[in-house]
């Protein structure tokens, strides 16, 4: 199930201990704040206007979230700490290096309805990772919901960036990908027995077949994919699929291969002709319709969104199905449970061992 930012406190973490994801989240929303301390700090009147609700609402969060916003900088000012704070705004005020252009309200009226002592001995300041946070776990604000869509985009862009761009084979990184493709190889192989067993000879049989299981799946023939992806001649279609599209992608062969063959003895062992067997293939996609259509869906949904957001390619005839990906995907494909292929092909060592032997 798709987590979202605002009921997983996990996820809310993972994103704002990322220190380049931030910084880069600081940087694209040119929101400078007042520099102290080593770190930018907002007023909870600039938070609120910021996203555009009441103060309350902003004080109701911190009721129900003070914890969490503690532990990302919101701090409450007191005595020397809150009068080299007020310095700090007013500086800034008279400077005017602040951001008036963004609704946050006038500096110097923020200086002199929020940080004089002598109506206030306390007050509670942002940083801009509280400031985040706010925005995660806002939702009455169109500008919160927007945020929380820019933040993980940033996210993937950073992360992305940190593999040196090369997300081409980006499925590969996934811990499922060498189970699936070992699993797809051994079905490949019975699917073109079986075609090699029923089908009398003809040198497009392969490429036809193949294409009408991807088509069925995502919409796609294999040049079409090609496309997509921008992959040359020598690189593998397969070698780019996700793990969920691989495995569908086996039982159609493997349901195919079955299917096939009992139509075969049917008819007496006598091989079909290619044009025959597309025939044959329309009445196996009517018929395994209504089993495949929920998997159809799910492999369409994670191939179009994830080829959108980690490989900045649209797939045209899936694009209805384009949505925001899921943390779970970040994690899986860009975080720390991501790793090379020949990593994963190193440690399984063993296995290939078994499966040449066997």
């Amino acid at each position: 199930m798709k987590r979202d930012l605002t009921n997983s406190e996990i996820d809310r973490k993972s994103i704002l201990s990322n220190k380049d994801a931030i910084k880069e989240v600081y940087n694209q929303f040119g929101f400078p704040g007042v520099f102290f301390d080593g770190k930018y700090r907002f007023t909870k009147t600039q938070v609120a206007g910021f996203y555009e609700v009441d103060i309350r609402t902003i004080e109701r969060l911190l009721d129900s979230n003070d914890l969490e916003f503690k532990e990302n900088g919101y701090e409450l000012f007191t005595g020397s700490r809150l009068k080299a704070l007020r310095m700090a705004f007013e500086e800034t005020a008279s400077s005017g290096r602040h951001a008036t252009d963004m609704n946050v309200g006038d500096m110097s009226q923020l200086v002199e309805n929020e940080l004089i002592s002598s109506r206030t001995s306390s007050i509670g300041i942002f940083t801009f990772k509280a400031l985040l946070n706010v925005g995660m776990l806002l939702t009455t604000s169109e500008r919160a919901r927007e945020l929380r869509g820019a933040i993980l985009n940033i996210v993937i862009d950073v992360l992305n960036k940190r593999l040196g761009g090369s997300t081409k084979f980006i499925n590969q990184r996934e811990e499922e990908f060498l189970p699936s493709a070992i699993r797809e190889f051994s079905y490949r192989q019975e699917f073109t027995n079986a075609l090699d067993a029923y089908i009398v000879d003809n040198k497009f049989k392969y490429s036809q077949l193949t294409d009408k299981i991807y088509m069925s799946i995502f919409k796609e023939n294999a040049k079409e994919y090609r496309q997509v992806l921008n992959l040359n001649t020598k690189e593998s279609v397969r070698a780019t699929m996700y793990s969920e599209v691989l495995d569908l992608v086996s039982s159609y062969e493997n349901g195919f291969a079955d299917f096939l063959r009992k139509r075969f003895e049917e008819r007496g062992r006598i091989k079909f002709r290619l044009s025959e067997t597309h025939l044959l293939f329309k009445e196996f996609e009517e018929m395994s319709n209504s089993l495949y259509a929920p998997l159809q869906e799910k492999a369409r949904g994670l191939m179009a969104s994830r080829d959108m957001a980690f490989r900045e390619a649209l797939h045209e005839k899936l694009k209805e199905y384009v949505s925001t990906v899921s943390l779970d995907d970040i994690d899986k494909f860009l975080g720390e449970k991501s790793r090379q292929l020949e990593d994963r092909i190193e440690e399984n060592k063993e296995v290939f061992k078994r499966l040449r032997d066997r």
